[in-house]
């Protein structure tokens, strides 16, 4: 539970960095954690459905369906090529014997949970010094989000509908205030001041 009148929604991580921060993490040998990140950002899944994701739902194929357990809903996913030898070089470096394993184990053997999960990349964040003012597991997912309509170009209003199906939100609008569109655009309102 968070404290009364604080600020708890999660920014997105500006492309680059994340991209970073995956690459570095990997280097400092922090292999789960780069592939965490690296799957929550060319996914856009939830953490609910990351953490229950095997190394055989990751490799081998060009896409992946998973069943949204939030949604209930089927969602297939296409796989980046270069996200996926992500996959395979994390799983060598840690050695991987079965592929039946979930990705995302703790040195205990077990699952991360969300909240461990969560104090993980708060520390990411402080050590990499990521540019983001608030961190957590939905980060990730809004920054595959407003990766995608960075990168729209003049198909800006057509891909917020795909988003928004991708997302399943009921409106365009949900989305726009999702990746920070709204907010965004209000701040720069006050550019137009002038003294």
């Amino acid at each position: 539970m968070s404290a009364k009148n604080s600020h708890t929604t999660a920014d997105y991580i500006p492309w680059d960095s994340a991209i970073n921060v995956v690459h570095r993490l990997y280097k400092d040998k922090s292999y789960r954690m780069s592939l965490f990140i690296a799957t929550g950002i060319f996914t856009g899944l939830r953490v609910t459905d990351l953490r229950a994701l095997r190394w055989n739902d990751l490799m081998g194929e060009d896409t992946i369906a998973v069943i949204e357990h939030k949604t209930k809903k089927r969602r297939e996913i296409k796989l980046n090529h270069d996200f996926q030898q992500h996959v395979m070089d994390c799983y060598s470096a840690l050695g991987i014997k079965n592929p039946n394993e979930y990705c995302f184990l703790s040195q205990k053997g077990t699952v991360y949970t969300i909240q461990r999960l969560n104090i993980l990349l708060k520390d990411i964040k402080r050590k990499y010094k990521l540019p983001v003012k608030n961190i957590s597991c939905h980060a990730l997912r809004k920054t595959f989000s407003r990766r995608i309509y960075d990168m729209a170009g003049d198909n800006k209003e057509e891909v917020l509908l795909y988003l928004s199906e991708i997302l399943s939100h009921s409106s365009t609008q949900i989305t726009r205030k999702y990746i920070c569109l709204k907010q965004e655009h209000i701040l720069q309102a006050y550019d137009l001041l002038t003294f």
